[in-house]
């Protein structure tokens, strides 16, 4: 129990492993469609990134969904730099689990990503997701607009009156401006990709958001 309750505290940026200049090595192609994992966003889509619980399962619920062109897994919202798995699984990076998505506004909304977020996850449960415990797993959207930043405020207060009714309690989900963004190493690319019958601990509360939100 003392342990779990220190893996839920935040870390303090005094108390950070120092990490490292250099980036680490990381896949050079996405396993599913090869196309090259730091592409550049083509002229006319966009981006977004969310936390939820272990990122092997929530990069597979967005590579799955329709005008969704990238994504890939990494750690961001700490305070070391290029950290390591091992590193942030010590809960001293401050760094979330992370999937950064590349999708087609003209396929799907940011609206649409948003309700794909919170029904995939619980975001009432603060420093976890489930079984999974620790800073690591805090839900969270880092926005790279403020018209995203809008749209998430928006879902959010829309989300958390249906979760009330529900009988859930306060969501705990972290919005912030995008933090720097590390890739995490080659073998958690597409992890749920490469083993199918994988780990994957992240389920929604059954609790539907509402499509269309708007700020």
């Amino acid at each position: 129990m003392f342990l779990n309750a220190k893996k839920m505290e935040m870390v303090s940026p005094d108390r950070a492993l120092p990490g490292r200049a250099e980036p680490l090595p990381t896949a050079e192609t996405h396993f599913i469609s090869g196309l090259p994992l730091k592409s550049p966003v083509p002229a006319g889509m966009a981006e977004a990134m969310f936390g939820m619980g272990c990122f092997w399962g929530v990069e597979r619920k967005f590579w799955q969904l329709d005008g969704v062109w990238l994504t890939m897994v990494g750690y961001a919202g700490g305070f070391t730099p290029n950290p390591t798995y091992p590193e942030t699984c010590t809960q001293l990076t401050g760094h979330n689990e992370v999937v950064r998505v590349i999708y087609d506004p003209a396929k799907v909304s940011y609206e649409r990503l948003l309700q794909h977020f919170w029904e995939n996850h619980d975001p009432t449960q603060g420093m976890r997701q489930g079984n999974d415990v620790g800073s690591t797993y805090r839900s969270g959207i880092y926005t790279y607009t403020p018209e995203q930043a809008a749209a998430a405020q928006a879902s959010k207060a829309v989300y958390q009156h249906r979760l009330k009714a529900a009988g859930y309690g306060m969501i705990t989900t972290e919005i912030l401006p995008v933090p720097v963004f590390y890739f995490a190493e080659a073998y958690h690319q597409q992890y749920l990709a490469k083993n199918p019958d994988g780990y994957c601990g992240i389920g929604g509360t059954g609790v539907t958001c509402p499509i269309g939100l708007s700020a």
